[in-house]
């Protein structure tokens, strides 16, 4: 199912006959036990969805976040089109800016109602009561041009100014605006969704046509364009004038405070004459014209045991359980193995008498909210109820994990067994044990050892990665070298997570630089960027300039091949440094890339006042000497160097943030530097895809990690290994 919407099309009869009945004898009834947003929508999409007497619903909530959550319902339940009507709250420094606008919503407003399009409007009560024009004054006051009609074009001009329109700057025209090309005058009525396009040849209206101004296409010939004024002055009226019995009320448990309560009581109570009216109440009313729903919540499951258990039931009793997932295997997966079926197809968009139906919907589609009615029995699910569920596929995952990482293997490649060492895989190989024939993972040891491992075993063996290119010495079978290399590797673990709880808990305690949000300057210097970002690369730019806004000092790894864009994080996270008036030092390996980073970062910079430096070995001695004295006074915003900028003689102004370009070799005091930096200040590391020495640095910082591309095996499973001796360290 690629798109979910019109959801009552799938019932073939109205399932709310009794508030159907209801609404046929009184035209004026109340509902209580209706539900949430998403059932009030279905019920309401279910009773109307035959009714060619009903032209105009106005659906009437307490506020905006109401008004948006009714919306979405009512899109995805019925197929009649949604229109949400607010005005801008008061103003008191624009309050005739404000007024104005509000004047040309309620204009645009009232000519929806006006049109012979069914429609339906959400509108908080306290909008639908600030007042309206006239109806007689639109009617009055609105411009016919018609075709083949003689015409003055400039009496044309002085109608439409009188109207309120304005003359628009160019052809992208807004609403109550217009445009003369030539012998074509187009004009956006507040009464179109287009705007019109009017051709007049020797005073005389040639031809009348509605177009698309995004891509010009022009709708078919219409003989007459009626523009309605686009501004008005005098006394409002109320919106019952506009009332008749082709309108349909819905009322969604009012709570109106006492300031607006006689006010609104007044208008309706003149307006149930002229209206077809439905109420939302939340309690039940001793009258013939209400009626109870019966509807009631659906709680998140537990487990997947709990959710086939209910499923069962639901089954047995006769329910039809509709469930909206963007996860169909998952959840065809859990039913399969409580040997319960169900439906993936509808027989002619028709959903079954009962039964579970799943509906597998798009990534990026909404869900509707889940409900239940024990009544009809009826059940709506999404993924919200069964997400819960998710937590118990961790063992599946896992166990997928390995399946891949098997069919990864290649004869020879050398392979870690968490209990007897490195080894080298020899193949699959079947064999029978205690008459149990299974598969079994061949690994061949030092002096010709083998070691067979049940596939089922298989996630005790990774793959093997070095420091290096060259091959690993295989681990002796029976001996202890294995147990004493591990045990060596857990203390030294456990001595890096001392390091990091110390160096984390001086972090928390310390208070950086909490850098301010983005400014239109750094917008556009965003928008100077002449490629396409990834999403990998969208996300690790967004993370760190997070980080930057928190008072706690950064310290982000961002992870990628060459060529993935991390220059481009760092350039934007240096920006954001400089823009909040501090200095960035940029520490590159070598002395050719530090050259490098500088052009690039002189080019990127260019047009936007920042001062950039490079410091190394390509600056003669004097000059080196002025760019240290420079920084001193904080005269240079981005400095580029090596190692050289954590000597000594460094001293900056208002150093805000270090950006450290690829794995690097720090000598005692370069790290004791580094070290005291990232206390003070924010930090960001760059490197390529992670090998074992960059995981390293990374395990060594225990850093927020950004992967611009994906990391391969092994790296992931030694990060959770140093964080579970983190923890066991805490305990002790």
């Amino acid at each position: 199912m690629k798109s979910i919407k019109n959801l009552i099309r799938f019932f073939q009869t109205v399932q709310s006959s009794r508030v159907s009945d209801i609404f046929d004898k009184y035209r004026n009834i109340s509902l209580s036990g209706s539900g949430n947003y998403s059932a009030k929508a279905f019920t309401f999409c279910d009773v109307i969805r035959y009714r060619s007497d009903l032209k105009n619903i106005i659906w009437v909530v307490n506020d905006a976040n109401e008004q948006e959550n009714v919306a979405r319902s009512l899109k995805l339940w019925g197929d009649i089109d949604v229109i949400s009507y607010s005005m801008i709250p008061a103003d008191l420094n624009k309050s005739r800016e404000v007024e104005a606008e509000n004047r040309v919503r309620a204009i645009e407003f009232v000519c929806e109602l006006m049109s012979k399009k069914k429609k339906i409007f959400t509108v908080s009560y306290v909008d639908l009561m600030a007042g309206f024009p006239d109806p007689e004054f639109l009617k009055s006051g609105t411009m016919t041009l018609k075709k083949d009609q003689d015409v003055n074009v400039t009496e044309i001009f002085e109608s439409l100014i009188e109207r309120g329109y304005e003359v628009s700057e160019d052809k992208n025209l807004k609403k109550g605006t217009y445009y003369k090309k030539g012998e074509v005058l187009m004009v956006f009525p507040l009464n179109y969704s287009n705007p019109v396009k009017i051709e007049i040849s020797f005073d005389k209206v040639e031809r009348i046509c509605e177009y698309d101004q995004a891509t010009g296409d022009e709708a078919e010939e219409i003989r007459l364009a009626e523009i309605v004024p686009a501004r008005f002055e005098g006394k409002m009226t109320p919106i019952s004038q506009y009332f008749n019995r082709e309108f349909l009320v819905v009322e969604d448990e009012l709570d109106v405070i006492d300031e607006f309560y006689e006010t609104w009581a007044n208008l309706m109570d003149e307006s149930y004459e002229k209206i077809n009216s439905l109420i939302f109440v939340s309690f039940n009313e001793d009258e013939d014209h209400h009626r109870h729903l019966h509807y009631v919540s659906v709680m998140k499951y537990r487990g997947s045991y709990d959710f086939a258990n209910d499923m069962r039931d639901k089954y047995r009793d006769g329910w039809r359980v509709i469930v909206f997932t963007k996860d169909a295997s998952e959840i065809k997966g859990i039913l399969d193995g409580h040997n319960l079926s169900y439906y993936t197809e509808l027989e002619n968009n028709t959903l079954p008498t009962f039964g579970i139906v799943i509906f597998d919907v798009d990534k990026e589609e909404i869900l509707p909210a889940a409900f239940q009615n024990p009544e009809m029995r009826l059940m709506v699910l999404s993924d919200k109820e069964i997400s819960s569920i998710k937590d118990e596929k961790r063992t599946v995952t896992t166990q997928k994990v390995f399946m891949d990482f098997l069919t990864s293997l290649k004869a020879n490649d050398y392979v870690v067994h968490v209990h007897h060492g490195i080894g080298r895989f020899l193949g699959l190989e079947k064999r029978t044990v205690d008459g149990i024939t299974r598969e079994y993972l061949k690994i061949g040891y030092a002096e010709n050892d083998k070691l067979f491992v049940p596939i089922d075993q298989a996630d005790k063996v990774n793959k093997y990665i070095g420091a290096d290119e060259s091959p690993p010495r295989l681990t002796r079978l029976g001996s202890a070298e294995w147990d004493t290399i591990t045990k060596k590797v857990q203390k030294e673990t456990e001595a890096i997570a001392k390091e990091l709880l110390l160096l984390y808990a001086e972090r928390k305690a310390a208070r950086g630089v909490a850098f301010k949000p983005d400014t239109d300057v750094q917008a556009l210097f965003e928008k100077a960027f002449e490629y396409e970002e990834t999403p990998g690369q969208l996300k690790a730019i967004v993370d760190t300039k997070q980080d930057m806004e928190h008072e706690m000092p950064m310290d982000r790894l961002v992870c990628g091949d060459v060529g993935f864009g991390k220059t481009e994080v760092a350039m934007r996270a240096a920006f954001k440094c400089v823009q909040n008036r501090m200095q960035v030092a940029f520490i590159s390996p070598i002395t050719i890339l530090a050259d490098q980073h500088y052009r690039s970062l002189l080019k990127r910079m260019d047009g936007f006042d920042v001062r950039v430096e490079l410091l190394s070995r390509f600056r003669t001695a004097a000059q080196q000497k002025e760019i240290v004295k420079r920084i001193a006074r904080g005269e240079v915003d981005i400095v580029i160097g090596t190692h050289r900028l954590l000597q000594k003689d460094i001293a900056f102004k208002n150093l805000g943030l270090v950006i450290i370009d690829e794995e690097q070799r720090f000598g005692v005091k370069q790290k004791e530097a580094l070290k005291q930096m990232k206390k003070e200040v924010d930090v960001l590391t760059l490197t390529a895809t992670p090998i074992p020495r960059t995981l390293n640095i990374a395990l060594n910082k225990l850093r927020d990690i950004s992967t611009i591309t994906t990391p391969p095996p092994g790296r992931l499973p030694i990060i959770t290994e140093v964080r579970r001796s983190v923890r066991r360290f805490c305990v002790k």
